[in-house]
């Protein structure tokens, strides 16, 4: 790839990515009224963690097994309403502890 190359593709990807950011305040002047329009707002940070996490959990680990274990501890103490700190030390002791039995 040459260096003319590499700054066509840079300055696309900055373009993209900022008309991505600042096209919905461009479009949204007013307060957003609509309560379907904003419950889809409110949920949308959180679908993006989740696309985001739930792929990784799977590749991170070296057994898929420990990863659903993970996952399930997880899942178990999010429905408790623990802390996620608690959440997150406790998913990464169950997986750590499945892959020293494996």
């Amino acid at each position: 790839m040459t260096l003319s190359t590499f700054f066509i593709y840079l300055a696309l990807m900055a373009g993209s990515t900022y008309l991505i950011r600042v096209l919905p305040f461009i479009a949204v002047r007013h307060k957003v009224r609509n309560r379907f329009v904003r419950s889809f707002l409110t949920y949308i940070p959180y679908t993006v963690l989740t696309a985001m996490t739930i792929p990784a959990i799977f590749t991170a680990t070296e057994s898929v097994i420990s990863a659903y274990i993970g996952l399930a501890v997880a899942i178990l103490l999010a429905l408790k309403k623990c802390s996620l700190t608690t959440v997150a030390l406790l998913a990464c002791l169950a997986v750590y502890l499945t892959e020293l039995i494996i």
